[in-house]
């Protein structure tokens, strides 16, 4: 998949109809200096933009594999174009969210922005919790993220606590 042509064109239409976006997934934690491979694009945006995401990827030649309240992915034919998977966010969940996005630099030179490390996190535990087999997967980035600095730990253990984790982010952190 070629990321930055996809994630370029993509940016500038979220900026055209005034759509707040982050990267999120693997190429966000490449942003943060966490290498691991990724095959497709993972974004988050506000839960308004969804009809108008949708028929623009499709537009695009994306083929819509699964749209629900929250989530859309896409796959192109072109391997260049690859597959995006786009998260939507609403309310206060969208305004802590992208009011905390940081400006990272991703791709060389391009300037994204990308949740929180917490909020990172909040979402893979989100994931584990909807698809356990994603528990290892997840598990790892999580770990990594935990120990970038800066992370607000307490945070990160009511995040673990609110999933019922609480064992697991103690674990995690003995691993250090």
């Amino acid at each position: 998949m070629q990321f930055k042509a996809v994630l370029e064109e993509l940016g500038k239409w979220f900026d055209d109809h005034g759509f707040p976006f982050a990267v999120i997934g693997g190429l966000a934690l490449h942003a943060y200096g966490i290498s691991r491979l990724t095959y497709d694009l993972d974004l988050i945006t506000v839960g308004e933009a969804q009809g108008e995401v949708v028929s623009f990827l499709e537009y695009l030649g994306y083929e819509t594999l699964h749209r629900s309240l929250g989530f859309s992915n896409h796959q192109h034919t072109e391997p260049a174009r690859g597959r995006i998977d786009v998260l939507y966010v609403r309310s206060d969940t969208a305004d802590q969210l992208f009011g905390e996005a940081e400006t990272r630099t991703l791709l060389s030179d391009m300037k994204v922005q990308v949740p929180r490390p917490e909020h990172l996190i909040a979402l893979k535990l989100h994931a584990m919790q909807n698809e356990p087999d994603r528990l290892l997967h997840d598990l790892a980035d999580i770990h990594s993220l935990m120990r970038l600095p800066n992370v607000e730990q307490d945070t990160v253990r009511q995040l673990f606590a609110e999933k019922g984790q609480t064992q697991l982010y103690e674990k995690l952190q003995e691993e250090g």
